[in-house]
């Protein structure tokens, strides 16, 4: 899994006119699933995400995770995350899992955050189109893969 961490003052998702979520200081999640990603990678991702220090201490270090401040979370599905550009100009997103794989992982993530932070967290619609909306707060930005902690 692919995700692409944004600390946020703000952000919102919106589906076709409606809001569908949104949080205000947390952590907006573009999250991405590949083919070989299971259940332990969602569930590893979801610790380490809620537990990462990236929240400023009264010193002003990132020394607080989104638990600490009791920051908000809010989900967004992004296949994309796993587009190839290697050749000619339209990207490829083979790379990504196909939807029976990608949505029932995607939803247990999804519980894994809730668990990992005993809240609610509002989360896009998967495969529709979203408006995004966010105000990045440092800005901060980071990205973490699965595959990667190995």
């Amino acid at each position: 899994m692919k995700i692409v961490i944004q600390r946020v003052s703000r952000a919102s998702v919106t589906i076709k006119g409606t809001i569908k979520g949104s949080i205000d200081r947390g952590l907006l999640l573009f999250t991405g699933i590949g083919p070989e990603d299971d259940e332990t990678d969602a569930k590893w991702l979801a610790s380490k995400i809620t537990s990462m220090r990236i929240f400023e201490d009264d010193c002003g270090k990132m020394n607080l995770s989104v638990k600490d401040i009791e920051g908000q979370i809010l989900l967004i599905s992004q296949f994309t995350l796993y587009a190839s550009t290697k050749k000619g100009n339209r990207p490829s997103f083979n790379g990504s899992a196909l939807p029976e794989k990608a949505i029932p992982l995607y939803n247990q993530f999804h519980k894994f955050l809730e668990e990992e932070t005993a809240c609610h967290v509002p989360s896009g619609e998967f495969g529709a189109h979203m408006d995004i909306s966010l105000v990045n707060d440092g800005p901060v930005t980071i990205i973490i893969d699965s595959k990667e902690r190995l």
